[in-house]
């Protein structure tokens, strides 16, 4: 198959979290046709393999999408749609490099398009409990045709609430709104002095607020919010939310979702094959560290081996409406990823 008909085709299939089954038939159609043994695990991953050898490398993307269709077309030499570049650009990008190379004998070769990356990561997170680790394994995430992503932030989701019998408006008293914008308050102050000499994003901690309710049934008024922190290395569950106990005067909190950040070194075989390949491919490679979260949070210290991640696209594009991708970019990043597998699997590094 053509290889920007292979991402067209992708994004034709509108696959936002929960509704990844079109594209994920879509995707494993292409991998078989393409020489791939290809199909769907049982979470609902679409799964390709070339080679059997007992070396493993796995190519792992993800084939959900945020909410949000754009028109697929091309337009002045890109490509526009929904996952364009978060994340089908990448996947189709693994996908056309390893119908690419040869897989020597003692290797086997796997892309993945991973289900629900944009919600609680399902896809990954089966895969982390019922695959063997394999022996290295890239992620696919948009960094660039010409870099190299090294770590991502955490991330730790809870929801606050707060109540308070019901009293006439002038009373004096704190509404419960004015009580749950106070604690915000607090713990935006609290996360500032706990970045107070740490100058780059990837270390600081990072409160965002994504979601405010309040209501009322005649006797209580209750108030609440959704919040989002961002965590660099080194903070656990335990101490983020002994710091949000802290600032939380009245009300409570329940912890939704906790991933630690993760962050490997650039002394490893994978990322020295990543820098030959840029450079071959006249690029100036570089190193990038990403503030969201993705599933190399999740596989990094569930598979402990050589990790990174990699793919063309504009990351600034992500879940935007003007989403799309430079397709010499594309074009780009398969080259540089094609070299980068037939270099690791033979043993180059």
């Amino acid at each position: 198959m053509d290889e920007v008909a292979l991402l067209d085709g992708l994004l034709r299939q509108y696959s936002p979290t929960g509704r990844e089954s079109g594209a994920v038939n879509m995707l494993v159609g292409a991998m078989n046709a393409m020489g791939f043994t290809a199909g769907v695990d049982a979470i609902g991953n679409a799964v390709g393999n070339r080679g059997a050898g007992p070396r493993h490398l796995v190519l792992l993307g993800h084939i959900d999408t945020v909410t949000g269709d754009i028109p697929v077309h091309q337009q002045d030499g890109c490509l526009y749609g929904r996952g364009s570049v978060d994340a089908k650009g990448p996947l189709a990008c693994f996908t056309a490099a390893a119908a690419r190379v040869e897989v020597p004998s003692g290797w086997r070769l796997s892309v993945i398009g991973a289900v629900g990356e944009e919600g609680d990561s399902r896809g990954a997170r089966y895969l982390c409990q019922n695959m063997t680790p394999p022996d290295m394994v890239i992620i696919g995430e948009p960094s660039g045709w010409e870099r190299v992503t090294l770590g991502y932030k955490g991330s730790l989701w809870f929801r606050y609430r707060v109540g308070v019998s019901l009293e006439h408006t002038a009373a004096r008293g704190q509404s419960a709104c004015e009580k749950a914008v106070a604690f915000w308050n607090r713990l935006e102050a609290a996360c500032a002095d706990w970045n107070a000499g740490r100058e780059r994003v990837f270390e600081q901690l990072t409160p965002s607020l994504r979601e405010m309710n309040s209501a009322s049934d005649g006797f209580t008024d209750t108030a609440s919010l959704h919040v989002n922190l961002r965590l660099p290395t080194g903070l656990d569950q335990a101490a983020l939310e002994a710091m949000v106990r802290a600032v939380m005067e009245t009300g409570d909190f329940h912890t939704e979702d906790f991933i630690p950040a993760y962050r490997v070194e650039k002394n490893q075989p994978l990322v020295r094959a990543f820098l030959a390949a840029i450079r071959k491919s006249g690029g100036q490679p570089g190193f990038t560290l990403k503030t969201g979260t993705a599933d190399m949070n999740l596989a990094g210290p569930a598979w402990n081996c050589p990790v990174v991640a990699y793919g063309p696209g504009d990351s600034n594009l992500d879940h935007t409406p003007q989403e799309h991708i430079l397709i010499s970019e594309y074009r780009a990043g398969i080259d540089v990823l094609a070299r980068v597998l037939e270099t690791i699997m033979a043993g180059g590094f």
